[in-house]
């Protein structure tokens, strides 16, 4: 009776979130195959991450090339990199819809009624939507390789562009996390993200070189975090300067996450 006792005494709560760190790892592999497994019974939650990028990447390629940089194939040199960039950002938009969808469907007040670490389901989302964006991030960079993209750095280069973005979008990711648990349903979600992640992927060095930009908003595009990433990203994958892109872009995704964690945590307990 006894060693009952102690036993019980020594298990978690119900949702207290107090496990061990190895034990809370595992909780959140355990959470992020779950959010993959539900892409076999959804396929077309996989065609999200593939149709939509491969639709930036011609779109933009073929409709702005010729105007852009004198002939598609040029500008796909330079643009790819933000291409890749505007779709992982705008592909946290997923993560914070399918948060709030959770949320709303009571999945999450059946989750916290288990003895798992109560940052579990929050990160098992992220890290399987990062793999859904490893996913596209690839596609995009097979497909501008069939249309003439020059890989430059080779496979080291994009190995190091790859885990960039990873870093940083996961970072970025919380900010969609706080979004999806603010937000009163899907449509508040898609509307609070599109107005966040589209001026800032479009005032930024993606798609356009900052000289050609007017004077004052130079002053914002040379501090935006997108402008760091994409530079760095291009950068790894085509040859150029990378040490200040890419330390500005540690720089920011560390800033993001020491804002938005704390504050994704405080709304998720609030909506314990």
């Amino acid at each position: 009776m006894t060693a009952v006792l102690t036993d019980r005494a020594a298990s978690p709560a119900p949702g207290s979130g107090r496990v061990r760190p190895l034990a809370a790892l595992q909780q959140t592999a355990t959470m992020a195959w779950r959010s993959l497994v539900s892409v076999k019974h959804n396929p077309l939650e996989l065609v999200d991450f593939s149709v939509t990028p491969i639709m930036f990447v011609l779109l933009f390629t073929y409709v702005l090339g010729g105007q852009m940089a004198g002939s598609p194939q040029a500008y796909l040199q330079y643009a790819l990199a933000g291409i890749i960039c505007q779709n992982a950002l705008f592909t946290t938009m997923y993560t914070a819809m399918s948060l709030n969808s959770d949320l709303t469907k009571g999945v999450f007040d059946r989750l916290r009624s288990l003895p798992i670490a109560r940052s579990a389901p929050l990160l098992g989302r992220i890290a399987a939507d990062l793999c859904k964006q490893l996913w596209a991030m690839l596609l995009m960079i097979g497909l501008g390789t069939l249309m003439g993209f020059d890989l430059t750095e080779g496979i080291p280069g994009l190995v190091a562009a790859a885990a960039l973005l990873l870093v940083f979008t996961g970072a970025f990711s919380w900010g969609a996390v706080l979004i999806g648990m603010l937000a009163g349903d899907a449509e508040k979600v898609q509307v609070f993200a599109f107005v966040l992640i589209f001026p800032l992927t479009f005032t930024s060095s993606a798609f356009v070189q900052v000289d050609t930009m007017p004077g004052w908003l130079q002053a914002w595009v040379n501090v935006n975090p997108v402008t760091h990433l994409a530079d760095a990203f291009r950068g790894l994958l085509t040859g150029g300067p990378v040490a200040g892109p890419v330390l500005w872009s540690l720089v920011w995704a560390a800033g993001i996450a020491a804002v938005f964690v704390p504050l994704s945590m405080r709304a998720y307990r609030a909506r314990s």
